[in-house]
């Protein structure tokens, strides 16, 4: 920020109340033009600020159209600072009024924008006199204008939005509802887009905005998300998030920023393998390939060794570590160098044991420091009772200060989030912690309400299969896509007998049961996933099955894991979870009780 952007920052967040939203030099639209200050507010409107700290000395002459500024280098003509912010107001509202659901429907401004808009300029070193002794005003309407005495400390904030408000040469009666507002940061940010419930696809391509073919629901970031999003700056970040809060969003949104500002890659590392390929195909469309490195972390050390020439010793317990163990020793006698990435994502970060992550925290340029750990110690399945607790500055993650809290599910329904939750509650009592732990941290969910999940029980394992088979088969009738299903199971003997089943009855189907199939994992592709409960972590479908709930838990000292693998599998439904059984188990039990429980 220039001095006097930085001083109009201020006096906007001190003189304004918390239903303002002001986005800061925010690329703007599918052309990312940067206006200064965006403002929107529910009952004012739309307000774009353009800052300039020119002094009277700085200019050299103006008309409505353009300037010309004396700089270090000579005379510069520029835009004059009005028409700058004007040209940018009609640009936002071109854009909006595309939209049908952000038209005034009839009367006097029928097919305008449902609310009104403004634009002005900021004069940060010209002070209000000085502005009408000179024949600025001539050029410049004095309403469209906040100098520099109009910007102090001491200014009464209902006078400073005053001049806020005067800058607006239309005004009407007109509440923007949050859908509305939504729909407004829908269309200004795209990267802040999330896609649609699937059962109305989001549009792919501005193309498409043009011919107003528009989602009836388009899902954003929330405010929260956004800001944190967009405010991550260089050092150590953590966020802790329940599932489903938008962790892996903001990490795409990170490497998207980063990726045009950094020199060096960017690594993504995560420990499932299906959502190490999520993340690929993720970047991929974003066009980040070259730039953002996505591996899962058992292959990026395999891929170390194969790169520095570093010996595995295959006789190290467990085998699969053994080029953990490999990267780890030559990382210390510096076979394998140091500060390979300009910046490190972790997804999954409650899947990483201590020294992996003490490990990773090495890769990064001390020149930029950039980390960004993803963490909900809810989800954590693999190896609890081995792993030892650890602080995050014990394996160098320097974040205090620079820690969030991510509370709201946006994924699922309150249905299916409170379905799951209060099976899984007694093992996942919220746990508070100092910045330097790691919490638990109990789910919110965000108000999205859908069916209730389905708890049925059928005489055997071949009857649940066909009862989904049916069930899957009459979504896609009704116009649901292969691609939005998937079927979560616990042992390889069921997964094996879903696709079979779906091979006869003619559902195209992806059966990620081996690595190399979770490698080749393609979200995109119109097949139902057939995915093990392990794997499914990180995923999300619009609707979800599991079958064989009988069969879990496999042993009784199990129950604590079994109980939270089962949570994360049922949190991957968005829009509708079924659960089916034929032989009965704790779980079933538990569900059951709970199920009769909710009913009533």
């Amino acid at each position: 920020m220039t001095s006097g952007e930085k001083r109009l920052a201020e006096r906007l967040q001190d003189k304004l109340e918390d239903d303002y939203c002001c986005w800061y030099d925010v690329p703007v639209g599918p052309r990312h033009q940067y206006p200064d200050f965006l403002i929107v507010h529910p009952s004012r409107g739309l307000l774009v600020l353009e800052v300039k700290d020119w002094r009277l000395d700085t200019i050299q002459s103006v008309d409505r159209q353009s300037a010309v500024i004396t700089t270090a280098q000579g005379p510069k003509t520029v835009a004059s600072p009005l028409e700058q912010a004007r040209q940018y107001a009609l640009t936002v509202v071109n854009l909006l009024r595309n939209d049908p659901q952000l038209r005034v429907e009839e009367g006097k401004y029928q097919g305008q924008l449902i609310c009104p808009y403004g634009y002005g300029v900021v004069l940060s070193n010209i002070t209000r006199r000085q502005f009408n002794e000179t024949d600025l005003a001539d050029v410049i309407a004095g309403d469209h204008v906040i100098c520099k005495d109009e910007m102090t400390e001491s200014m009464d904030a209902e006078a400073f939005q005053q001049l806020l408000w005067r800058m607006f040469t239309v005004q009407f009666q007109h509440r923007l509802t949050l859908p509305q507002l939504d729909r407004i940061r829908w269309h200004l940010f795209p990267q802040v887009r999330i896609q649609s419930s699937i059962f109305d696809e989001a549009i792919a391509g501005e193309e498409k905005v043009q011919q107003q073919i528009l989602p009836n629901l388009m899902r954003v970031m929330d405010i929260q998300q956004e800001q944190l999003a967009r405010s991550l700056g260089h050092g150590h970040r953590v966020i802790h998030g329940v599932a489903g809060s938008g962790k892996t969003l903001i990490l795409g949104y990170r490497c998207e920023v980063l990726a045009k500002v950094t020199r060096k890659p960017i690594l993504v590392l995560c420990y499932n393998i299906t959502l190490a390929a999520r993340l690929r195909a993720t970047m991929a469309e974003k066009n980040l390939t070259d730039k953002v490195h996505v591996h899962h972390f058992h292959e990026w050390c395999a891929e170390q060794c194969r790169t520095y020439q570093v010996n595995v010793d295959r006789s190290f317990t467990p085998s699969f570590d053994a080029a953990i163990d490999a990267v780890i020793r030559a990382v210390d006698r510096e076979q394998v160098p140091r500060a390979q990435y300009s910046a490190v994502m972790i997804d999954e970060g409650h899947d990483f044991r201590a020294e992996w992550l003490k490990l990773v925290v090495q890769m990064i340029d001390p020149n930029t420091e950039n980390l960004l750990l993803l963490y909900d110690d809810a989800q954590s399945i693999y190896e609890r009772k081995r792993r030892a607790k650890f602080s995050l500055s014990s394996v160098g993650i320097q974040a205090r200060g620079r820690t969030t809290i991510l509370r709201l599910n946006y994924r699922n329904t309150d249905e299916i989030l409170n379905f799951a939750y209060e099976f899984a509650k007694d093992i996942m009592a919220p746990l508070d912690s100092d910045e330097d732990a790691i919490p638990l941290v109990k789910p919110e969910g965000a108000g999205r309400t859908g069916p209730k999940p389905q708890l049925i029980q059928l005489p055997n394992l071949h009857t649940e299969i066909k009862y989904i088979v049916e069930r899957f088969q009459q979504l896609h009738r009704e116009g649901a896509g292969w691609r939005n299903m998937a079927v979560c199971y616990r042992t390889k003997s069921v997964g094996e007998q879903i696709a079979r089943n779906f091979e006869r009855d003619g559902i195209p189907f992806a059966l990620l049961h081996n690595s190399a199939a979770k490698r080749g994992f393609d979200p995109a592709a119109d097949t139902v996933k057939i995915v093990t409960m392990h794997s499914s972590k990180g995923l999300e479908f619009p609707v979800v099955a599991i079958p064989g709930i009988g069969l879990m838990p496999a042993k009784e000292d199990t129950f604590d894991d079994e109980a939270r693998l089962l949570y994360v599998a049922m949190t991957r439904a968005m829009d509708q979870l079924l659960v089916t059984y034929s032989q009965t188990s704790p779980f079933t039990d538990r569900l059951a009780m709970m199920t009769s429980h909710l009913a009533h």
